[in-house]
C-alpha cells in the first residue's frame, strides 16, 4: 500500500448553519419572558436598534424611501464660482439632521421632567428582597440561645449540616469525630435538643418519626394520644393497618382515623416554611378565546408587551455617508445588520409560533370545546406538515410556551401526546386517558377502594380496552395515586 500527499478536487453539499440561522432557532424557542430579557440586551449592547415609537414618527421611516437626490448625501464641491448659496443651503440641511436627532435624542432625557414615573425604578422598588435561607434563620436565632461555650459551637456544626427540608442529615457522632477537640458527644446531644426547640417547629430531627414528635411536644393541644400511635405504631400506620393498631391501643377505628387527620396537619419538611423557592411567573404567549360572531375560536399571540424594534435613521445615513470614516461605517454597518437580524428572528418567530397555535387548535377542537376527556392524539409530524416546516422547528417553536383558553393556562407541549384507539375507533390521548382514571378513582367506594384490574375493567367498559393491568399501574404511579390497600378508609 503506497501512502503519498497529492492535490485533490471534488465536488460535495454540506450543510452549515448560518449564524442568522442560528439566532433565529435561538429567538424561536424562547418564551415571552425570555425574549423580553433578550430585547433588553440587544437595545443595551447594540446602539443602533431601538424601540418604535408609538406615534410613529418620521424618524422610524424606512431608510429605503428616502430620495435618491438628498442634497445631504452628495459630496462637497469647490468651485470658483462666487454663489455659494447651494452649498450653504447643504450646510444647513445637515445642521437640520443633527439638530433633528439631538431633538429626539432630549425627548428621552425630558420624561423624567415631566412627572411620569420611571418604569424600571418602580420595578427596583416593587422587587421583593431575596428570601432568608434555613441556615441563616436558624443561626439568628441560635446567636440569641445562652448555652455553655462548647454547647454553642457543637450547635453551629449541627446548624451546618440541616439540609433544606429541615433534617439532620449526619449522625452525632460523625460531628464529633471531626471536631473532638472543641466539644464532646455530650455538648452535640445537649446541642440538639436546643437546635430542635428552634423555629420552625421539628426543625433539626434525624427522621421523619422524631419530626412528627417534635411537632407534637410544641403543640398548645394535648396530643399525648398521636405521640404513642406515632412513636409505637408508625409502621403500621404507614402500611393503613388501622384495624391491627386499634387493637393494640385498645380504642376504636374511628378514635384512630381523627388522630390520623391532626397528625396530617403536621409539616413533615419544616425548613421549607423558611427560603421557599418562589414558583416561577408563567406567561401565555398564545391566547385562545371564542369567537363572538361565530362558533370558531380566535388564536392570537400574547405579545403586546413587546416593544417594536427598527434600526435608528440617523445611524442607517451615516454608514452610507461616503464621508464617514472606514472604521466607523464597518461598525455601523455589522451593528445595522444585527439589528437586522433581531426584527426579522422575532418576526418569524411570531409568524411560526401563530401557524403552530392554529394548527393545535384544528386539530383540537374538542378539547376546546368539551374538556380534557377529549384531548386526542397528536404527533408533531402531523403540525409540522400542516404548516409546512420541519418537525424540529415545531419542537422549538412549543418549548416552554403556554396558552391561554377557557381550561386555564396550560402548556402548549400538553397537546402533542400519543395514545390508543378505541371501539368505536375514536383516537384517546394518553392525557385523555389519565384524566378517565383520575375520575374512575374519584368515583370509588373507598371502603372498597378498585384494585389495578377494576381500574383497567372500568375503562374497557368507557371504551378504553386495549390496556394493559400494568399500564394502569404504570399511570396511577405517575399520577401519584397510592395502590387500593393504601386508599382504603376504615
Amino acid at each position: 500500500m503506497k501512502l503519498e500527499m497529492r492535490p485533490d478536487m471534488r465536488l460535495e453539499q454540506r450543510m452549515k448553519l448560518a449564524p442568522r440561522m442560528i439566532q433565529s432557532m435561538e429567538i424561536l424557542q424562547l418564551p415571552i419572558l425570555a425574549l423580553q430579557e433578550r430585547i433588553e440586551q440587544e437595545l443595551n449592547s447594540n446602539p443602533v436598534l431601538e424601540m418604535e415609537e408609538p406615534s410613529g414618527s418620521e424618524e422610524g421611516g424606512s431608510v429605503e424611501q428616502e430620495p435618491a437626490d438628498d442634497i445631504g448625501e452628495r459630496d462637497f464641491v469647490v468651485t470658483t464660482d462666487a454663489n455659494k448659496g447651494e452649498d450653504f443651503q447643504r450646510i444647513d440641511s445637515l445642521d437640520d439632521d443633527y439638530r433633528d436627532y439631538m431633538t429626539q435624542a432630549a425627548s428621552f432625557r425630558r420624561r423624567l421632567d415631566t412627572g411620569e414615573p420611571d418604569q424600571k425604578l418602580e420595578a427596583i422598588k416593587n422587587t421583593a428582597a431575596p428570601p432568608q435561607s434555613l441556615h441563616e434563620h436558624l443561626t439568628e436565632q441560635w446567636r440569641m440561645v445562652e448555652a455553655e461555650t462548647p454547647v454553642k459551637k457543637a450547635g453551629s456544626a449541627i446548624i451546618d449540616y440541616i439540609d433544606d427540608r429541615g433534617y439532620l442529615t449526619v449522625r452525632l457522632e460523625q460531628l464529633h469525630n471531626k471536631d473532638h477537640a472543641a466539644f464532646t458527644l455530650d455538648d452535640l446531644k445537649k446541642a440538639l435538643q436546643l437546635v430542635q426547640k428552634l423555629e420552625p417547629a421539628g426543625v433539626g430531627a434525624r427522621d421523619l418519626k422524631e419530626c412528627l414528635l417534635i411537632q407534637m411536644a410544641q403543640c398548645a393541644d394535648d396530643m399525648s394520644f398521636e405521640a404513642r400511635l406515632i412513636s409505637k405504631h408508625m409502621d403500621e400506620l404507614l402500611q393503613n393497618r388501622l384495624p391491627d393498631i386499634a387493637k393494640k391501643m385498645n380504642c376504636d377505628i374511628e378514635t384512630v382515623n381523627r388522630a390520623i387527620e391532626r397528625i396530617a396537619k403536621l409539616d413533615t419538611s419544616p425548613g421549607l416554611q423558611v427560603g421557599r423557592d418562589r414558583n416561577h411567573a408563567v406567561t401565555a404567549d398564545v391566547i385562545v378565546e371564542p369567537a363572538d360572531d361565530s362558533d370558531d375560536y380566535l388564536v392570537r399571540l400574547a405579545d403586546s408587551s413587546l416593544p417594536g424594534l427598527r434600526v435608528n435613521n440617523y445611524y442607517a445615513k451615516m454608514a452610507r455617508n461616503t464621508a464617514t470614516n472606514e472604521k466607523t461605517k464597518k461598525f455601523l454597518q455589522n451593528n445595522i445588520r444585527s439589528a437586522q437580524w433581531i426584527i426579522d428572528a422575532i418576526e418569524q418567530r411570531k409568524n411560526t409560533l401563530l401557524k403552530v397555535a392554529r394548527s393545535v387548535v384544528r386539530h383540537q377542537r374538542e378539547f376546546f370545546d368539551k374538556g380534557q376527556l377529549y384531548l386526542k392524539p397528536l404527533p408533531m409530524s402531523r403540525v409540522a406538515d400542516d404548516v409546512g416546516v420541519h418537525l424540529a422547528t415545531v419542537s422549538r417553536a412549543v418549548a416552554g410556551k403556554y396558552i391561554q383558553c377557557s381550561r386555564g393556562i396550560l402548556p402548549l407541549r400538553k397537546f402533542f401526546s400519543g395514545g390508543t384507539e378505541a371501539d368505536n375507533g375514536e383516537q384517546r390521548s394518553w392525557e385523555a386517558i389519565r384524566g378517565e382514571l383520575q375520575r374512575i378513582i374519584d368515583a370509588e367506594d373507598k371502603a372498597k377502594p378498585l384494585s389495578d384490574d377494576q381500574i383497567r375493567e372500568k375503562l374497557a367498559e368507557a371504551g378504553i380496552k386495549n390496556l394493559a393491568r400494568r399500564t394502569v399501574a404504570k399511570y396511577r404511579k405517575l399520577m401519584s395515586i397510592p395502590a387500593a390497600r393504601f386508599r382504603k378508609k376504615y
